[in-house]
């Protein structure tokens, strides 16, 4: 009978060893650290102050807001939850989509982020109908998300088209 954890014995003999599978040319020997951790310091400044990571957050703020103040027991399709869930995508999603920095993974994130933003808008509205929470601070949320779209746009139209590296599948490009 065959051992079956024996297709996955590894061999760890050193005869073999090599460093051909690392390219050493392209190794900076000028690395500094400390300039590297003030690099990812600026860059995670500018992601942090992109205005449409700042309205996320803030739709965030308000969605958490107006679902406390939705009656549970008559929220029968646990709306608030969904709200919440939506709300919460699209801030990690711009910042997935920052450090990607490709084309076709920003444009990925970008779908995600819209798909939640536009459920988010679609979900104000069945709280309107079924009188789940107050109107004017669905209308709030509903224009603050009005003006994420409007940032969103603009964020998406500086896609830089030409930094990709195609997945064929045939999106994007």
């Amino acid at each position: 009978m065959v051992n079956p954890s024996a297709h996955f014995a590894m061999n760890f003999d050193d005869e073999d060893d090599d460093d051909s599978f690392m390219d050493w040319d392209g190794f900076d020997e000028d690395y500094d650290p400390e300039e590297a951790r003030a690099e990812m310091e600026a860059e995670n400044r500018r992601i942090k102050n992109l205005p449409i990571l700042r309205k996320a957050n803030e739709l965030m703020e308000l969605t958490q807001a107006i679902v406390e103040t939705i009656n549970k027991e008559e929220d029968v399709l646990m709306m608030h939850e969904q709200m919440l869930a939506n709300a919460m995508m699209l801030a990690p999603k711009i910042v997935g989509a920052e450090g990607g920095d490709l084309y076709t993974l920003r444009m990925e994130n970008a779908v995600i982020i819209k798909m939640h933003a536009r459920e988010l808008l679609a979900q104000t509205s069945y709280c309107k109908a079924e009188k789940l929470a107050t109107t004017a601070y669905l209308n709030v949320l509903r224009d603050e998300i009005e003006q994420f779209r409007l940032l969103f746009v603009e964020w998406v139209n500086g896609f830089d088209k030409d930094n990709d590296a195609p997945d064929d599948w045939g999106l994007f490009y």
